[in-house]
């Protein structure tokens, strides 16, 4: 029996599971040592299949602190992949639960494998919230929601970014009592803009769909880009498109890296 399929988008990747198929309990604690990079598989994530009474399949999404989350774009699009090559689903269009709303996938399918897809990732809510004082700086932000929390920082020169030092320090900021995730953001043309991710309970990050969404939600709502704009981030581009009613489609690959089984002496540290 496979325990464990490991897939990534652009770099960010996750861990799929199925909890009732497994001689251990998906605990914060065995959650932190399967993703630890060293210790475990090593993942941005893990992936938990499980029911839903309102779409055709549901997700639980856990941050490798163990936390969970309410949304991820290259999660749902890793999810997709392995619901359709695991013979779960022969659809190619087909809706995921996630806690932070439903999302529907558009698989792209080549020799019988999901090579990548299109996901429905809600309509964004641009907050409130446009300043953040950090140190003693007084930062201009654009928070956003697209399912999960996102602060979305405009910058002119991305390498001039204090990344390590800013991001957990926002990540954590008072002004966001259930954490949030961060982008870094310059606009190259109007539809082209590279960032830099410090995700929520995971760090840096190589990629993001919920990233890439908020950061065009949050460049379109400040005139700077358009409807149609390649998000670059560390491990490639994601194409993000916005319908006239809000709702944003995210567009980008996905590749399975691996698939097994854990070693008895894994098995062990886990409780099985």
């Amino acid at each position: 029996m496979t325990q464990f399929v490991k897939s990534h988008g652009l770099g960010n990747d996750y861990i799929v599971m199925e909890p009732q198929k497994l001689p251990f309990a998906l605990t914060e604690e065995n959650i932190r040592l399967i993703c630890h990079r060293n210790l475990g598989v090593g993942s941005d994530g893990i992936l938990a299949l499980t029911t839903s009474d309102r779409a055709e399949f549901g997700v639980r999404i856990f941050n490798p602190d163990g936390s969970e989350a309410e949304k991820s774009g290259n999660g749902t699009r890793i999810f997709a992949k392995y619901l359709y090559d695991y013979g779960h689903t022969r659809a190619t269009h087909f809706s995921i639960d996630t806690l932070g709303g439903i999302v529907t996938a558009d698989l792209d399918v080549v020799d019988g494998r999901v090579v990548g897809a299109t996901m429905n990732m809600g309509r964004a809510r641009i907050g409130e919230l446009t300043s953040i004082s950090v140190d003693g700086d007084d930062i201009s932000v654009i928070t956003v929601d697209v399912g999960n929390p996102h602060c979305v920082v405009l910058v002119d020169d991305l390498g001039a970014v204090d990344f390590y030092r800013l991001g957990p320090r926002i990540e954590n900021h008072p002004a966001f009592p259930h954490r949030t995730n961060v982008q870094f953001a310059q606009v190259m043309a109007a539809d082209e803009v590279s960032i830099l991710i410090w995700e929520r309970g995971a760090g840096e990050t190589m990629a993001s769909g919920t990233s890439a969404s908020a950061v065009a939600a949050a460049t379109r709502h400040a005139g700077l880009s358009g409807d149609d704009v390649r998000i670059v981030a560390p491990g490639g581009t994601l194409r993000i498109r916005t319908e006239a009613n809000g709702e944003i489609w995210m567009s980008g690959p996905v590749e399975e890296v691996c698939s097994g089984d854990l070693s008895p002496e894994m098995l062990r540290r886990l409780g099985a």
